[in-house]
């Protein structure tokens, strides 16, 4: 009998301390991977939201938090791209607001047909783009103040261009392509969707994606090992700007309307956050735009989320700042305890 104890004992004993090391291993898993844990997050608040507000779920709330998710998350993929390389673009959210400006006045203006338009501002963007990255990789000029050069100056010009008076009567194709839905989709948010697997596509699965990650982990030896930094450097930029503008021609569109204070409302700041927030380290060369997706869905979660529980509006910057910080923090804790830190 003794003998028998002590040969199922073990495994008896084995039985509940499983679930314990399962959960241990859990835990380590979404604390080291800072997209695991992005997306246990969202899970999570979205479920204590919906179970707080009724409204929360319902398909045309959803279907609204979708075409927001697209403002905010197509400018964080660009952003994200930019940070890569170890640089910030302060200008996407005024650049967004100036392509939507551009945009309305070739149509409305000039008399430019929609398509010819559109094709004309994404080409001035990716002007604005290559310029900011030949000011940084050929001038050596921060990226912080180039940028935010371009911030300023792209609100001024779309006072300029539209001297404070909103821009009516521009084409429906513009409408078009923020209304329709494909299914009970919103288009905007297959634009999010398409811009997400793209990136994925460029940084994962291609050579020149593996240089953007290079080159933000070790610029000199990205260089030495022939690379070309300031091409793929510049790539980025333009990539972030073209992106910016495909956020300020569909905001126009669901607005029906070009107004010139669209875009200076901080956009630049909520798309880096949730490149943070979604595991993007700022001094660049690490994160992945699973990450950055889940980023911006986290933050435009809290963001509706807070309107259905009728928070003050006042708070919820607050609380936005405030998830922005718990982010950075754990970021760090993570890199320390998982990764060493670099700094």
């Amino acid at each position: 009998m003794s003998a028998q104890t002590d040969l199922v004992s073990p495994s008896r004993a084995g039985k509940p301390g499983k679930p314990r090391r399962d959960l241990r291993d859990l835990a380590r898993f979404v604390v080291s991977s800072p997209e695991a844990g992005v997306i246990v997050a969202c899970v999570l608040v979205f479920v204590v939201i919906a179970l707080n507000a009724p409204t929360y779920t319902s398909v045309g709330n959803l279907q609204v938090m979708g075409r927001d998710l697209s403002q905010v998350g197509i400018l964080a993929i660009g952003e994200s791209l930019v940070i890569l390389t170890g640089g910030i673009d302060l200008s996407v959210g005024a650049l967004a607001g100036l392509a939507g400006i551009l945009a309305a006045w070739f149509n409305v203006n000039q008399g430019l047909p929609a398509p010819v338009a559109i094709l004309l501002t994404l080409l001035i963007c990716a002007a604005v783009g290559l310029w900011h990255g030949t000011m940084v990789t050929r001038l050596n000029v921060p990226p912080f103040v180039i940028t935010l050069v371009t911030y300023t100056t792209a609100i001024g010009a779309a006072l300029a261009i539209t001297k404070g008076t909103p821009i009516n009567g521009i084409d429906p194709l513009f409408n078009n392509l923020s209304a329709y839905y494909v299914g009970r989709v919103p288009v905007p948010a297959l634009f999010f969707l398409a811009a997400c697997v793209l990136a994925w596509f460029v940084l994962e699965r291609t050579y020149i994606g593996r240089e953007i990650y290079a080159v933000g982990g070790n610029k000199e030896a990205a260089r030495l090992a022939g690379i070309p930094t300031a091409r793929r450097i510049t790539a980025t930029y333009v990539a972030s700007a073209v992106l910016a503008c495909v956020v300020g021609i569909l905001v126009i569109g669901r607005m029906n309307v070009a107004d010139p204070s669209v875009g200076s409302s901080g956009w630049e700041l909520t798309a880096i956050a949730a490149a943070v927030v979604g595991g993007m380290s700022l001094f660049g060369g690490e994160g992945r735009i699973v990450g950055i997706a889940a980023g911006a869905v986290l933050l435009e979660i809290i963001s509706n989320g807070l309107l259905a529980l009728k928070v003050s509006p006042y708070d919820q910057q607050m609380v936005q700042g405030g998830v922005l910080g718990v982010a950075i923090l754990l970021d760090r804790i993570r890199a320390r305890r998982f990764a060493g830190s670099r700094r």
